[in-house]
């Protein structure tokens, strides 16, 4: 059994975009939490993202499923057909469905993420 206490757990620069949610216009930047390490599961990656204030994802796809779990502060989970608050609460998306999210122009947000070991992200 291996247990996480996320306090001990380095905050990083997450890779990928880090862009303005519509309405803030100072800086923005994410990081990440990695809780589960990479080759300590055969089947998952788990991490905290972290969201400055007004702060996204940039639109992307995941080839796999990814599962969001709000852990703090105030969001948005957005498509290309809707956007969405999102709030302490949980959020799903099928793979292959291109979307964006992160916190609100006015909140800051973390959410720990959960994809298959071996899927892609692909931004843009």
């Amino acid at each position: 059994m291996q247990v996480v206490t996320l306090k001990d757990v380095p905050e990083v620069p997450a890779e990928g975009a880090a862009e303005r949610t519509q309405g803030w216009t100072g800086p923005v930047h994410r990081t990440r939490q990695t809780i589960i390490q990479p080759g300590d599961s055969p089947n998952y990656n788990c991490s905290v993202v972290n969201f400055s204030q007004g702060c996204n994802t940039g639109w992307h796809i995941h080839d796999c499923d990814q599962v969001l779990i709000v852990t703090s502060g105030t969001g948005i989970a957005a498509t290309e057909h809707e956007q969405r608050e999102i709030k302490v609460a949980t959020s799903c998306y099928q793979a292959g469905e291109r979307h964006w999210h992160g916190a609100k122009a006015d909140s800051t947000m973390g959410h720990i993420t959960i994809t298959m070991v071996g899927g892609k992200a692909t931004w843009g």
